[in-house]
């Protein structure tokens, strides 16, 4: 069978033989520099395939599919353009190509969030003109079909088109560029929403035990979808759209407030960003294999109520991402999530503050990983916070001392050790090389503490020798827990928070207990197994009447 859809397959290419490249690789595009870059396409089977670029030439036969690959010699950074020819059943020419930094810019919604929504966002675009930064975009296609190319082009960055780009992802390329002095190539694949298991491979996921919860519920899901309910769901929508319509049009004419925003359409599960394996096979898989430097990484908030589990399929993708890519280890960054929602009055447990605890976890689990920790950089009201620049260059140091060898602050201060003693919890940090200090108020604020009870309260904070000595200790008390055994700093969804490196980093938020998370659903006061509970308890009641009803 497989050997006859080869030969249709043939039969058509051979019928309409053109050479034919991906969008991946076309005019304006960058190339990484100082690694060998595959390029590929697809043409007649059979046909050779001749490229020539910078005095080298590389050729290579399309085989039984079409598809052939060849692989350029490694080149140093060049910003003059030049052009790639390629020759096969027909010829083509690559133009305004150049040599420098390529990264991937992926996600979900606020690595999408574009450099027109940010703040100086007129300043910011006005000031776009870098012709040797160059930006292309995937388009968002969910589907468990393996995609192996999408509709798009790279582009010269200028005002006219960088205010729909990814504004982490422009800000990031910015800095590269002008610290660097050489082209950078943007790739922007992010969706809103996504969720992490949505970029992994689909039988990649179910080939893994630990990840056997989110297939079962997805083969759910797929097995109850049907195509009609969801038309109808469309339908109701379009009434409650029109509905809303019309109660604008009479406020308006009435001089009355306007209503708020329309209904938000349905989506189908089955496209959508969600579904393991869509994003993958629809956004990523195009992608793969274009030679790059490293990945940017803002995702988190669509997984923070599985952050248990985040910490094992989080680390699961960066590896996999590697292995598809297989360029090694490289580099990828990613923003732990902001602060957002209502403050907690008082001390306890956050599912927001257990997912940046799984962030910070992957870095010690990978090589060539790191975080920019965005605590002070949130909005209560908005899950978008718009301070995306800071974001972008806190990235961007990580890449700048880890990749390029610049001698900066980088890194934001972690806990290295807490010694309880004599009723004060004595911390000690790492990545502080010239002390800890505090914005806004001279003490520090954020910290809690718990005696053997595991309640928490509020606790007073001071840094050892205060915050003009340059050391990296805080000793945390409070008279309502003289025998302290747990601390926890700036845990909760919005934490209030003022302790950063003298360099201006924030400390990562931590917590020294283990106590069981209300994200995993082991823990019988999870929010899952809570609903677990109610469901089943619904269950045994709808099962009594059932049966009383038969009586």
């Amino acid at each position: 069978m497989r050997s006859l859809c080869l030969l249709l397959a043939s039969l058509v290419l051979t019928a309409h033989a053109e050479l034919k490249l991906p969008a991946i690789i076309g005019d304006n595009m960058v190339l990484q520099q100082k690694q060998a870059n595959p390029l590929w396409g697809w043409d007649a089977p059979g046909t050779e395939v001749t490229v020539t670029f910078a005095d080298q030439t590389k050729t290579a036969k399309a085989d039984a599919a079409g598809k052939w690959t060849v692989k350029l010699d490694a080149l140093p950074a060049n910003a003059k353009p030049a052009t790639i020819t390629i020759k096969g059943s027909s010829t083509r020419e690559l133009k305004n190509v150049l040599v420098g930094e390529v990264w991937v810019c992926s996600g979900q919604s606020n690595m999408g969030f574009n450099l027109g929504g940010t703040w100086d966002a007129d300043l910011d675009i006005a000031e776009a003109k870098h012709p040797l930064i160059r930006l292309i975009s995937v388009p968002q296609v969910g589907t468990q079909e393996i995609q192996d190319d999408f509709k798009g082009q790279w582009e010269e960055c200028s005002p006219a088109n960088a205010g729909q780009f990814t504004a982490v992802g422009y800000h990031f390329g910015r800095v590269l560029h002008e610290i660097l002095g050489v082209p950078v190539g943007l790739i922007d694949n992010a969706w809103g929403g996504s969720a992490c298991e949505a970029w992994v491979k689909r039988d990649v996921l179910e080939n893994d035990p630990r990840f056997a919860s989110i297939i079962a519920k997805w083969k759910q899901t797929e097995a109850t979808f049907t195509q009609a309910a969801f038309d109808k769901q469309l339908a109701d929508h379009k009434a409650k759209v029109d509905a809303w319509a019309l109660a604008r049009k009479e406020a308006l004419k009435a001089g009355k407030s306007i209503p708020a925003n329309p209904p938000r359409a349905p989506q189908n599960p089955l496209t959508g960003q969600h579904r393991p394996g869509n994003l993958y096979a629809g956004v990523l898989h195009p992608t793969i294999g274009y030679g790059i430097k490293g990945a940017i990484w803002y995702q988190g908030e669509s997984n923070a109520s599985r952050a248990k589990e985040y910490r094992e399929l989080f680390p699961f993708m960066i590896e996999h991402w590697r292995k598809e890519w297989q360029q090694g280890d490289f580099p990828f960054y990613w923003v732990q999530l902001a602060d957002f929602k209502p403050y907690q009055t008082e001390p306890g447990d956050s599912d927001w503050a257990e997912l940046r605890e799984a962030q910070t976890l992957s870095m010690s689990k990978l090589p060539q990983t790191g975080q920019c920790v965005i605590t002070d950089l949130g909005e209560a009201n908005d899950i978008h916070p718009k301070n995306k620049r800071d974001v972008a260059e806190r990235l961007a140091r990580w890449a700048l001392v880890n990749d390029y060898g610049q001698k900066l602050p980088w890194r934001s201060p972690e806990l290295k050790a807490a010694k309880f003693d004599g009723g004060k919890a004595r911390l000690t940090f790492d990545h502080a090389p010239s002390g800890l200090r505090t914005v806004d108020m001279d003490e520090p604020q954020g910290f809690a503490i718990c005696g053997e009870d595991k309640k928490w309260v509020w606790a007073k904070a001071s840094i050892i020798g205060g915050s003009k000595k340059g050391t990296n200790q805080i000793e945390v008390s409070s008279p309502a827990v003289p025998q302290p055994v747990a601390v926890r700093y700036a845990w909760s969804d919005n934490p209030v928070c003022n302790v950063f490196s003298a360099e201006g980093l924030p400390v990562t938020p931590f917590r020294t207990d283990d106590f069981p998370m209300i994200t995993d659903p082991a823990n019988p006061n999870s929010a899952e197994a809570q609903n677990a509970k109610r469901a089943e308890e619904l269950k045994k009641l709808m099962e009594a009447r059932k049966r009383a009803g038969k009586k």
